[in-house]
């Protein structure tokens, strides 16, 4: 719970960004949705079900596809 607190919550306060870190109407928040519960195990925090970022939802197949491009991209520099 304190990592999550730490990367969340907590990064916001010490930011004195109390618009920021939590999920409330008109708040800014970018949500990484997990499909298990991460306080009960901490690699659950690896599970990515989606990611919601400036309001844009994308889902466990987008993510594949960026993550499939940027490992392309990164074959083409080495």
């Amino acid at each position: 719970m304190e990592a999550l607190q730490t990367a969340t919550s907590n990064a916001a306060r010490f930011l004195e960004k109390d618009d920021i870190g939590a999920i409330k109407a008109g708040g800014l928040a970018d949500l990484v949705l997990l499909g298990a519960n991460p306080l009960e195990d901490i690699h659950n925090t690896k599970k990515i079900n989606a990611v919601v970022i400036n309001g844009h939802s994308l889902d466990r197949a987008v993510l594949d596809s960026m993550l499939a491009q940027a490992e392309e991209a990164a074959k083409v520099q080495k």
